[in-house]
């Protein structure tokens, strides 16, 4: 019944982003890559929040949770205050200059040699780290939703590849046929449900832990754990205090305001109020992300104690012992679809960046739209692989799933963070600034974390890696300002207005900006 429940859902979901996307323009860039540039605000906020709300979120957070308590919350509450700044400062900017992708920006405010740069740094970061862990925690997740070893009498091993293949084949499908709006859609589909099935888990745990009663459970698991409700975290935790001040602010503002995989909603927004719209509310929705990706955690830490191995095991352990068998291929649709949603999102974005920003920009100027198109879907297809057979190789992922993903991103995000930051807030520094701050945010970055913390300093006495996030940052923006100064651009500056869109601001964007940002130092303050 289980396996029906879930096919039948995820059959569902399929055809009605087929009949919603059929009618798209989808041989030409705007209608594959943008969605034909018509995307509103409740789309956008449901592909934002399922590009962003995976497995590796969801097993990975709640894993960090089980270890250490509802201080990971950060990366949630945080991330809301991101998207307020990149709905305010941004977004304009980037539908002013009618990009499809932010590599596009870098090419006219830098030069062509920096667009490319930066658009292979992505794809770098897609098919090395973002796909195959977002494959494999699935996979994870899946696996043991189904008991598929069990199931199919193989090995845990060989289940796992079972998983990978299966959800990279459904996934591919979805981002390299369908183009960007069958993802949006079938993101906004899924939104739903894993906002009502992910908020069920920790109620049907608080209701296992209480007798029958919500309350009760909750503070049962207070009183038991008050150490698990600490918002701030000492020197040793994996979101130090001190870090939401440096690195974690511009970790939030990488992903939400200039990651491909993430912005790439947003540019396709019909006109600025739409695309300000849906920031805000996927913003405003993301408060309620610790009850998803952090609670459950607690709740599984009350009920299974040490007992785990493997944290990460926490979450899928928590769903068969507490949601009743009869929603449980619900929810493991839902979550296969969260799944899909961030290794399509990533993959369709890496599509984008290679067919726009290398093939049609590097390698042939004269390609049609089509061309480019066909040329990225077969693109896509290589990459889709190569994350397949990457996937189950990560097994062993060092410090927790999530932890580990954060701090390897960290060799692309703060050096692409730092020359679109400095390319919007300045005028005439020049192009070569951009390349140097980008050679010098990975080398140095890569050295720090994978040279010197583990063979020089150690572990224990190396600084947070976001803290190490935040000093290159700076050291980096110093550099192309310096740069800047003794060898300025020759004309200032100017982002273009292209009008494709209507850059028109939504009225209650900023009063609605504040009101999220208040609730958010409220809600950190008030557990702390």
């Amino acid at each position: 019944m289980q396996i029906i429940v879930f096919l039948a859902f995820t059959a569902l979901v399929a055809v009605i982003s087929y009949l919603k996307s059929a009618t798209d323009k989808t041989k030409i860039s705007d209608g594959y890559f943008l969605g034909g540039r018509s995307l509103t605000g409740v789309v956008i906020a449901g592909s934002l929040l399922l590009t962003n709300l995976s497995t590796e979120q969801i097993v990975g957070l709640n894993g960090a949770a089980f270890r250490e308590g509802i201080l990971v919350m950060a990366w949630e509450t945080l991330a809301a205050i991101a998207m307020v700044v990149t709905a305010v400062f941004l977004l304009p900017r980037y539908l002013k200059g009618g990009i499809t992708t932010v590599p596009q920006f870098l090419e006219s405010r830098y030069d062509h040699s920096t667009k490319t740069i930066t658009s292979i740094l992505f794809l770098s970061g897609y098919v090395v780290v973002l796909l195959p862990i977002v494959l494999y925690s699935g996979a994870l997740a899946i696996s043991s939703l189904f008991e598929v070893p069990e199931l199919l009498g193989v090995s845990d091993a060989a289940a796992l590849w079972i998983c990978v293949w299966g959800i990279g084949l459904v996934g591919s499908v979805y981002a390299i046929f369908g183009g960007l709006k069958a993802v949006a859609i079938s993101d906004t589909v899924n939104a739903i449900g894993l906002l009502i099935g992910g908020l069920l888990i920790p109620v049907f745990g608080l209701l296992a832990v209480g007798d029958g009663n919500v309350l009760t459970g909750f503070s049962t698991i207070m009183e038991a754990h008050p150490d698990k409700f600490q918002s701030m975290g000492g020197p040793k935790a994996s979101v130090p205090f001190a870090t939401i001040f440096t690195g974690m602010m511009l970790v939030q503002l990488f992903y939400w305001g200039t990651n491909q995989a993430i912005i790439q909603r947003a540019l396709g927004a019909k006109n600025l109020k739409e695309g300000q719209k849906g920031l805000l509310l996927a913003s405003f929705i993301k408060i309620l992300g610790p009850f998803i990706v952090v609670l459950p955690g607690i709740i599984a830490f009350h009920m299974f104690g040490n007992t785990l191995s493997n944290p990460d095991q926490a979450y899928p352990m928590l769903v068969n012992a507490v949601l009743p068998k009869a929603l449980v291929g619900f929810f493991a649709a839902v979550l296969f679809g969260a799944i899909l949603s961030s290794f399509n999102s990533a993959l369709n974005s890496s599509v984008t960046l290679f067919g726009v920003d290398i093939y049609k920009s590097k390698i042939k100027p004269e390609a049609t739209e089509q061309e480019t198109v066909r040329i990225g879907k077969k693109f896509g297809v290589v990459l889709a692989l190569l994350a397949m057979f990457i996937a189950p190789l990560i097994a062993k992922a060092p410090d927790g799933l999530f932890g580990y993903l954060q701090e390897v991103n960290g060799c692309y995000s703060i050096p692409i963070l730092t020359i679109i930051v400095v390319g919007y807030l300045t005028k005439y520094v020049p192009a070569i600034a951009a390349k140097v701050a980008i050679v010098s945010g990975v080398v140095l970055y890569s050295i720090s974390q994978f040279v010197l913390k583990p063979y020089v300093f150690g572990e224990d006495n190396y600084p947070h890696y976001l803290h190490v996030m935040a000093i290159l940052f700076v050291l980096n923006v110093l550099i192309m300002l310096i740069i800047g100064k003794l060898y300025p651009r020759t004309e200032a500056f100017q982002i273009a207005h292209t009008k494709q869109v209507d850059i028109t601001p939504w009225k209650l964007t900023t009063i609605v900006g504040a009101i999220i940002c208040f609730i958010v130092v409220f809600i950190y303050i008030y557990f702390a």
